[in-house]
């Protein structure tokens, strides 16, 4: 089969066009033939850090985590999954699980479900990692119908699907964002836009929530953001995180009696725990979206296998809006 691989790790290391062996079905897995890969940014942190991430795999390495694709064979034991098939995951491109920038992988059936219907294999390729970390993150800060709930970078991959399901589960929707296109888009789903770089966190606490802070904030951003996502937190509220690499002061957080829940989806892949339960979430996200709930954004420019670099480096840009998506 044809794979995209790296032979070394670093800024500037290029993908490389190469012949592999194709896997075979095995117990418990399912062989997909991949039509289409998204791009995450742990998958940029991967290729320049390498070695230095301890979830990177050893060289030559095939990234790519999301993947949407058809089932060609299914492995002993697999019964929820059948050849022919229309699926879609993230099962791979770290550790020792090879990724989804090939013409096949081998996946774990408890971390793949059944696409979407009514989308298309590119845009359900766009879903599992950022659709598994906001349904999870909101879940565990308890999002549900008649709070006021916050997402910082409600445009972003993460930020754009959590304020969909926030709005799905009944909450009142607020998402910080950088510019009028950005604006647009979270309007676009029924939440309110804030523009963080013209409207300060104690302004827009006291016009939405008349200084009593929100329910729950969803910080996608992370690092140094977080110290505004304790400001704008209601007292006892909950405040759920996608990036937590850093040393900050708990002092406000203390004081409000706010809960911190760190989100980190690859824990199920990495460790070989309750990888069930993000087949669940699939399975539950992919009827949300065939209700008209949820729908992936994706960026406009489009990319093929052989175009993988120029799609690693559309994400690192920072000009991409949306999802960015290599078709196999």
């Amino acid at each position: 089969m044809k794979a995209m691989i790296l032979r070394e790790y670093g800024a500037n290391a290029e993908f490389q066009a190469a012949e592999l062996p194709k896997p075979c079905a095995k117990a418990g897995h399912v062989l997909v033939r991949v039509a289409a890969t998204s791009v995450n940014t742990v998958d940029t942190m991967i290729r320049q850090m390498g070695k230095d991430l301890p979830l990177s795999p050893d060289l030559p390495a095939v990234l790519g985590m999301d993947f949407a694709g058809t089932v060609e064979a299914v492995g002993e034991g697999v019964t929820g999954f059948a050849p022919g098939d229309e699926v879609y995951g993230c099962a791979g491109g770290l550790a020792d699980l090879q990724g989804a920038l090939a013409e096949t992988m081998l996946a774990d059936a408890r971390l793949i479900a059944h696409k979407p219907k009514n989308i298309s294999m590119r845009e359900a390729a766009a879903l599992p990692l950022v659709g598994i970390t906001a349904y999870e993150g909101l879940q565990r800060a308890g999002a549900r119908g008649g709070q006021k709930v916050l997402v910082h970078g409600g445009a972003g991959g993460v930020g754009h699907v959590a304020v969909q399901l926030a709005k799905h589960f009944g909450a009142d929707v607020y998402a910080t964002c950088s510019g009028e296109k950005q604006m647009n888009i979270i309007a676009s789903y029924g939440a309110t836009a804030i523009n963080y770089h013209t409207d300060k966190v104690a302004d827009y606490v006291a016009r939405h929530t008349g200084g009593t802070g929100f329910d729950v904030v969803f910080d996608s951003v992370g690092g140094a953001n977080l110290t505004a996502s304790f400001a704008a937190a209601a007292l006892n509220g909950q405040v759920a995180t996608t990036v937590s690499l850093l040393e900050l002061d708990l002092t406000p957080a203390h004081f409000k009696g706010l809960s911190l829940h760190v989100v980190f989806m690859l824990i199920p892949m990495l460790y070989n725990q309750q990888r069930e339960q993000h087949g669940a979430i699939l399975a539950k996200l992919a009827e949300i979206v065939d209700t008209g709930a949820l729908m992936p954004l994706l960026d406009e420019t489009r990319f093929g296998l052989d175009a993988v670099g120029k799609a690693y480096a559309r994400l690192s840009s920072g000009e991409a809006i949306g999802k960015v998506v290599v078709e196999i």
